[in-house]
């Protein structure tokens, strides 16, 4: 909530959140939204815990499972449950999918499932656009330079046409990525627009 005052951002407006995965630090802020406006939108994927499911009921939000790709607004996506693992866990994650007239910009939580394999089953639903940014969480951090230049690969053979790792994606993943991508790579900063 402190960040949202701080960016002026007025919550009356809100009326859909989209949880990445199920981890406090991706949905932790969401109960005090959810506390000052009922009634808000949460889209989960499926296999997210009954703890988070139960809490969102019981704050009155309205929860939407999302299994399949799905539009939920002109031009704004979500990808469905990608299936993915945290330490030996099942960890199911969803993105965030953009359609402008640039292309596709997909926005990822963590990415436990691995950045590659979200992007090529997000790129197989929209198989007429082309991928005109990735950006958020690659979950590289406790990869070698080599594992990272292999994901770079792949994203270039995609035609991912430019980046934006952060949180948990790693220093060097940035700096691989950057070195990769030159102008097309684009450092995410809190509070900054971005226009796709």
């Amino acid at each position: 909530m402190e960040n949202i005052e701080n960016l002026n951002i007025d919550i009356t407006k809100i009326k859909a959140v989209v949880i990445s995965h199920d981890h406090w630090d991706h949905w932790g802020g969401l109960w005090e939204l959810l506390k000052r406006k009922k009634g808000i939108m949460v889209y989960a994927c499926p296999h997210f815990g009954r703890e988070f499911k139960e809490r969102v009921k019981e704050l009155q939000g309205a929860l939407i499972e999302v299994d399949k790709s799905k539009e939920i607004s002109k031009n704004i996506f979500v990808s469905g449950e990608i299936p993915g693992a945290y330490h030996g866990r099942y960890m199911p994650e969803q993105a965030l999918i953009i359609k402008t007239k640039n292309g596709i910009t997909v926005i990822t939580g963590c990415a436990h499932p691995g950045i590659v394999k979200m992007v090529r089953i997000i790129k197989e639903k929209f198989l007429r656009e082309r991928i005109y940014l990735v950006f958020g969480g690659f979950h590289l951090k406790e990869e070698d330079r080599r594992a990272i230049e292999i994901v770079t690969e792949r994203f270039k053979e995609m035609d991912v046409q430019k980046v934006g790792p952060t949180h948990c994606s790693g220093k060097e993943a940035e700096r691989i990525f950057k070195n990769k991508y030159g102008k097309d790579f684009i450092p995410i900063k809190v509070g900054e627009t971005l226009d796709v």
